[in-house]
């Protein structure tokens, strides 16, 4: 059963889901408009696991004290898993009971959003705080990328993971453009901010911004990018944005008269406080 969903809106959109009876979407919490009255809504720790369902409340179908135990483990490190990477640590569920339902959705950022369909063959990866919405057949997850990447793209080091089987809602900041490396020589690269989302098959990874001679140490210090570059290499779809988070904070902090970028920009910018 497929989710039925609208994405409507311009600068700000946000997701209108249909759902049938018995049918079940979750979401991050804080990630909720609205709802019908027929659509109940409980809110968990634990996100949908092996295979997709919602996980049991009790010890009713679970192997007894063991497999009670086996749950709350789960639960514990999926829980830890989010902490780490700074992700909510709750899910709420929304289910439609008694006849058709509808429940709204957005992201926290003036965007697009967009509705990606999972067949169970690949993995989609996303930007942290990408995901708003998705079936309980589609599975949450984080991965975290190797240490040298973590430590030289920023964003890039945590990673939402949707597998599974069904509909995902997206969300990020700006304008969206979707690309494929294949059409471009086999790599892109782009700036560590704008990277929403791409399928796995995807080489992601960072790369300084040019050496350290002249050239480099300008693109650096005046070019406004910093010191590193996100690559996406292969075959697949990426989705970009057009507005990074660090961008939109600068333009607030400069409007309110609180700029920390300096003349510059770029390597010798700071963080507000």
């Amino acid at each position: 059963m497929s989710l039925q969903q609208e994405i409507v809106g311009n600068a700000m959109q946000m997701a209108v889901v249909s759902l049938q009876p018995g049918q079940t979407v979750y979401c991050e919490a804080g990630k909720f408009l609205f709802k019908t009255v027929n659509v109940t809504m409980e809110t968990r720790l634990g996100g949908p696991s092996g295979g997709g369902g919602p996980q049991p409340q009790s010890g009713a179908g679970s192997g007894g004290m063991g497999g009670m135990l086996r749950q709350a483990m789960g639960t514990a490190m999926q829980v830890g898993q989010r902490a780490l990477a700074g992700e909510s640590l709750a899910f709420q569920y929304f289910t439609a009971q008694g006849g058709e339902g509808t429940v709204g959705f957005a992201g926290v950022l003036p965007g697009e959003m967009r509705a990606l369909e999972l067949d169970g063959t690949r993995a989609w990866f996303a930007e942290k705080d990408a995901f708003v919405a998705a079936e309980s057949t589609v599975d949450f997850g984080i991965a975290f990328q190797g240490g040298r990447t973590g430590r030289k793209g920023g964003e890039g080091f945590v990673l939402e993971k949707f597998t599974g089987r069904g509909t995902v809602i997206i969300a990020g900041a700006g304008n969206f453009i979707d690309l494929d490396p294949s059409d471009f020589g086999g790599r892109i690269e782009v700036d560590t901010g704008c990277v929403v989302a791409f399928e796995e098959g995807i080489r992601y990874g960072v790369q300084r911004v040019g050496g350290l001679d002249r050239q480099g140490i300008m693109n650096a210090v005046f070019g406004g990018e910093g010191l590193s570059l996100a690559t996406l290499e292969g075959s697949g779809r990426v989705i970009l944005q057009s507005l990074t988070i660090e961008s939109l904070a600068n333009a607030l902090k400069k409007a309110q008269g609180g700029d920390k970028q300096g003349p510059t920009g770029g390597l010798f910018s700071t963080d507000a406080g």
